[in-house]
């Protein structure tokens, strides 16, 4: 850059270096389903990726959803945050009224209304946390194990080079009709980004779930809601939409091949936008499945 015909001074003279971040990044992740009680309520897991912590507001909501024409919305949702250890470190029950402790140490009412992301229901959860980086699991359950259909959701309110969200996953009980498994992730950006999307279900047997849902499809779609990519069992690719050849091998050579051939997997190079994966089970099944989005760049 020193010879550049109009440097400006900040650059000074000689050699130097200029840092430019990833041009797209996963962000704004959020879930839908169920919550149940006991191993069945709502688990959203995410990585903070870099070098830097990451400022997020983490949401349960519940009763908003009523007005979206969903049945069955979870009445009042409760929202804990744990470490890669499995440690509580902060956790709420109605937005309006912050929990001290862990990680959180001052009231947070002002912050939460003015990030632009307050739930409308008091009712409902939310918490604003720096969280450096490592790996980070949000449990969304009922009051009193009261059941019903929630959101899990996780907005980025630091986008920077050096610090994004990536490995995206939540666990929950998949049902029938509105009470299957929705996931949503933003590309943000301009430039399209590569990802792995995946549905998980007898993998956890060994694990000690529960009830794993014995056989996981997977539909992505765009955000008019049109379906771009579809599969049912990994090992077998559904050629339609962005999918115009086998992705077999690319899912082996991804690192994040389903261990078993049942269970569901897309790769799609997605442009900037709003995606969804919908998980269901075969003729209507029922049980503990994962929803992940790897991102592959």
């Amino acid at each position: 850059m020193s010879g550049a015909p109009h440097i400006l001074p900040e650059f000074g003279d000689g050699l130097g270096t200029v840092e430019a971040g990833p041009i797209s990044t996963l962000g704004n992740i959020s879930t839908r389903a169920f919550v149940q009680t006991g191993d069945n309520v709502v688990i959203g897991g995410f990585i903070v990726q870099g070098a830097e912590p990451k400022r997020v507001v983490i949401r349960a909501i519940g009763p908003e959803l009523s007005q979206y024409g969903i049945p069955n919305a979870l009445a009042n949702p409760t929202l804990e945050l744990h470490d890669g250890t499995g440690a509580l470190i902060a956790s709420n029950d109605n937005w309006g009224t912050t929990i001290i402790g862990g990680i959180i140490t001052s009231d947070q009412v002002a912050a939460i209304s003015a990030s632009g992301y307050a739930p409308s229901d008091l009712r409902e959860s939310a918490m604003i946390v720096n969280l450096p980086p490592g790996s980070y699991t949000a449990i969304v359950r009922g009051v009193n194990n009261t059941t019903g259909v929630a959101l899990v959701e996780v907005y980025d309110l630091s986008p920077a080079p050096n610090s994004i969200l990536g490995n995206i996953s939540t666990r929950s009980f998949v049902q029938t009709g509105d009470n299957v498994m929705i996931g949503g992730v933003i590309v943000q950006g301009t430039q399209p980004r590569r990802v792995i999307v995946r549905a998980i279900g007898p993998e956890l047997t060994q694990y000690g779930v529960p009830n794993p849902l014995a056989d996981p499809t997977l539909e992505l779609h765009d955000s008019t809601g049109a379906l771009i990519a579809s599969n049912d069992d990994w090992q077998h690719t559904i050629i339609g939409g962005i999918i115009t050849s086998d992705q077999v091998a690319a899912i082996r050579a991804s690192g994040h091949a389903p261990s078993d051939p049942r269970e569901s997997a897309i790769i799609a190079t997605l442009p900037p936008g709003n995606y969804t994966a919908i998980v269901r089970g075969v003729n209507n099944t029922t049980g503990v499945a994962l929803v992940e989005v790897y991102d592959l760049d």
